[in-house]
């Protein structure tokens, strides 16, 4: 029988946290969202159908996690995905129409 090789030096602390975040299903349909396109937070919420202030405590969770950052323009922010982690997370999971 074959032995696993367990890398022992490899830290998992950050990837951990990032399933632990993209748990939830609303966070990972933002995720999902974002890995498309950037947006600002009223098309988000007009998107999945919940209330800003819903979006608004997923979206300041997944930035203070250092999984997206938003960008003003004028009066408005727009998010977009910098953690490559997240995109391979969601990437593996979801099979984009243009993919198949």
């Amino acid at each position: 029988m074959e032995r696993l090789a367990f890398d022992k030096q490899q830290d998992y602390d950050r990837e951990a946290e990032i399933l632990k975040v993209l748990g939830h299903p609303v966070r990972l349909k933002i995720i999902a969202g974002l890995s498309t396109e950037t947006c600002n937070v009223k098309k988000i919420w007009e998107c999945l159908g919940l209330p800003q202030a819903t979006v608004s405590q997923h979206l300041a969770l997944l930035k203070n996690k250092g999984i997206i950052t938003g960008k003003r323009e004028g009066v408005e922010v727009f998010y977009s995905v910098t953690s490559k982690e997240a995109l391979r997370i969601v990437s593996a999971l979801f099979v984009h129409p243009t993919e198949s």
